[in-house]
């Protein structure tokens, strides 16, 4: 007997990738489980199911920088309350951040994907989920999107959640609109410029270090988990004046249009099913 659990929950990370270097991911998590009937003639109950398993993700890995441990080039140091990861970033010089511990979500594996991800995920879970469980099996998937979409990370020093982790990111999907006609190359024009990309605030921009010959951004700020820092090559980075919510975010791409005699609406996804509109008239 199987019972599964669709639409779980939504997890946003980012990860590191030995080609791509930080990328911001949103993935639906899914289970099913294979057991025995209880008294009650179930396997487990839903409800049960459904909060231990979402509590356990949103507490050890969503909104982390999910790490793969024996990349080629990856270390790992602990000193004091800070963790540092770093890592040759593909695009030249280096990947460094250093952050508290809860910042970070480690998996023993050379590549961060779905296929090793959700096989780490069962692992963890196996001994969670109550009930005479025989088997867990966890399914990630991506949202099926049918305009463009792009890759960010970031981090919001002022949230009081964990949104406030410097290296998290998002799949995010957007909809640009002028005088209400929707603008696919416009779509595909701003998903390309944002691919793969960490979109910094100006104010949280310490310095810009050259690194192996190459000019890097280096982020640094304090917020109520602790310090927080991020240094990577300055062509993966795009940065803007104000805070990367996303609402600060669709309004930064709705004001690159002020040239435009046009009414301009951009409608900014955070991850999947969430975001903000801002119009420019």
């Amino acid at each position: 007997m199987k019972l599964f659990v669709d639409n779980l929950t939504n997890v946003d990370v980012s990860y590191l990738d030995a080609k791509r270097g930080l990328v911001g991911e949103s993935w639906i998590a899914g289970m099913v489980l294979t057991g025995n009937l209880d008294q009650q003639s179930m396997i487990c109950d839903f409800g049960i199911v459904k909060k231990t398993a979402k509590n356990w993700l949103d507490e050890y890995i969503d909104h982390r920088l999910v790490v793969p441990t024996q990349m080629s080039g990856m270390h790992i140091s602990r000193h004091d309350e800070l963790t540092t990861v770093r890592f040759p970033h593909p695009q030249g010089g280096e990947f460094i951040c250093s952050a508290p511990e809860q910042a970070f979500c480690f998996i023993e594996t050379n590549e961060i994907n779905i296929a090793s991800v959700s096989n780490w995920l069962e692992t963890q879970l196996n001994n969670v989920i109550p009930g005479d469980i025989n088997q867990l099996k966890m399914h990630l998937s991506t949202e099926l999107v049918g305009g463009a979409f792009y890759h960010y990370s970031h981090g919001l020093k002022k949230h009081d959640g964990n949104c406030q982790r410097i290296a998290h990111g998002h799949r995010s999907k957007i909809e640009i609109f002028v005088d209400g006609a929707r603008q696919p190359e416009l779509e595909k024009a701003w998903s390309k410029k944002w691919q793969d990309i960490y979109v910094g605030t100006k104010e949280d921009l310490h310095n810009t270090p050259d690194i192996e010959g190459v000019l890097h951004h280096h982020y640094q700020y304090t917020a109520p988990q602790g310090k927080f820092s991020l240094t990577l090559p300055a062509s993966a980075c795009y940065d803007i004046e104000t805070d990367s919510t996303v609402e600060q975010i669709s309004s930064h791409i709705a004001n690159a249009f002020l040239e435009e005699k046009h009414s301009v609406t951009v409608k900014a996804f955070e991850g999947i099913g969430k975001g903000a509109i801002s119009t420019h008239e």
